[in-house]
C-alpha cells in the first residue's frame, strides 16, 4: 500500500465518505466494506473457496481476459495472494498494466463461496472494462475506473457469461436452491436452457458475494424479494449498501443484452440494459444509477456526474 505525504492525507480529509469508501486507485479500499479482519490460510481450516479452486478461477480469467485487453493495447495481470488474509479485493493500473488484486482471506470469508468468488474478480476486472459512468473525483477529473454500481452490473452482464460458458451449468444449478421469483425472471429474460440457467447461477453467486459483503458491513443479509426501493438525486461512485448491490447482480443477470454488445466509456446506455431507452428489465436500480434525461445524452468525453447516495 502506498503511504500519504501530509497534504495528501489533509486532502482526503476533504473527500466525502460515501467516495472514500470506493475501490480506490491505490489499493487503500476495495470491494468490500473497511474492515480489520483477517483470515489465515490454515491448513486445518474448511473453507468455502480451496486454493485449488482459487487458482483455477484466477487462470479462467487470466485465460478470457488475456487477449480481450490486449485487443485494446493493454495488459491483465490479476496479483493473486492466497497466503494473504485480507478480507478485501482492488483493481489498480500501472502504465499500460491493468491489474486486479485477489487475496486469500476474502475466498475464505465463511459467506464466500467459488461463484461468489468469481464475481469478486469480475466486479474488479469491471472496473477497468464496465465503460461508463466513471468514478470521478471531487474536483471532476475523470477516473479510468467504472464506478461501484457499474463493476458490480458488469460482473454478471458480461463478465459472468464468459467466466461460464463452457461449464455445465444445467448440473451445477440443478445443486442449487433457486428460489422461483428468480426462476421466473430468468426465463422471462431469456429463451435458450443455457442462458437461463447461467442466469439463475448469477443470480446465487450475487447473493453470496452480497451475503457476504452485508457481512462485513455489519449490516442484515439481503433478501432477492425485498429490492432496495430508494432512487438516488445524483449518480452515486462509491459503494452502495449490500442490499442494493445484490440489486445491481440480478439486474445484470437478468438483462438481456449480448455478451457482445459493446459498452461505451462515455455512453451509459450502450451495450446495457436502460431506462433511458425505455427498457425496464435489467437496468441498473435507482439506489445508485441516476437515470439520464434521454433527450440529453452524454457528450463524447463527457462523464455522469457524481455524488452521494440519498440512503445507505
Amino acid at each position: 500500500m502506498k503511504k500519504y505525504i501530509v497534504s495528501a492525507v489533509a486532502v482526503l480529509a476533504l473527500v466525502p465518505v460515501s467516495l472514500a469508501l470506493a475501490c480506490t486507485e491505490d489499493g487503500q479500499h476495495g470491494i468490500a466494506p473497511d474492515n480489520t479482519m483477517y483470515i489465515p490460510d490454515s491448513s486445518f481450516g474448511a473453507f468455502p473457496v480451496t486454493e485449488a479452486q482459487f487458482n483455477t478461477s484466477i487462470a479462467r480469467a487470466t485465460k478470457i481476459y488475456e487477449p480481450i485487453f490486449a485487443a485494446q493495447g493493454r495488459s491483465y495481470k490479476v496479483i493473486a495472494a492466497w497466503s494473504d488474509g485480507t478480507v478485501n479485493a482492488f483493481a489498480d493500473r500501472s502504465g499500460t498494466v491493468s491489474q486486479v488484486h485477489m487475496f486469500g482471506g476474502l475466498a475464505r470469508h465463511p459467506k464466500m463461496s467459488p461463484d461468489g468468488f468469481e464475481l469478486v474478480i469480475c466486479h474488479e476486472t469491471g472496473h477497468h472494462l464496465g465503460g461508463a459512468p466513471k468514478i470521478k473525483s471531487i474536483f471532476g477529473k475523470i477516473s479510468w475506473a467504472s464506478n461501484e454500481g457499474e463493476a458490480d452490473y458488469y460482473a454478471t452482464l458480461k463478465c459472468a457469461r464468459l467466466m461460464w460458458a463452457n461449464d455445465d451449468n444445467e448440473a451445477i444449478v440443478a445443486k442449487l436452491t433457486i428460489p422461483q421469483s428468480i426462476t421466473e425472471r430468468c426465463q422471462k429474460s431469456f429463451d435458450k436452457t443455457a442462458e437461463i440457467n447461467i442466469c439463475k447461477r448469477a443470480a446465487i453467486a450475487g447473493k453470496d458475494l452480497g451475503d457476504t459483503l452485508a457481512a462485513l458491513g455489519k449490516t442484515a443479509e439481503t433478501d432477492f424479494d425485498k429490492p432496495d426501493t430508494s432512487i438516488v438525486t445524483k449518480m452515486v461512485d462509491a459503494h452502495p449498501a449490500a442490499q442494493c448491490r445484490l440489486d445491481t447482480y440480478l439486474a445484470g443477470s437478468f438483462c438481456a443484452k449480448a455478451v457482445t454488445d459493446v459498452l461505451s466509456d462515455t455512453d451509459a446506455t450502450s451495450g446495457t440494459c436502460s431506462e433511458e431507452k425505455g427498457e425496464s428489465f435489467g437496468i441498473r436500480p435507482t439506489c445508485w444509477y441516476k437515470v439520464q434525461d434521454r433527450n440529453a445524452p452524454p457528450k463524447p468525453g463527457s462523464s455522469w456526474p457524481s455524488g452521494k447516495f440519498s440512503r445507505r
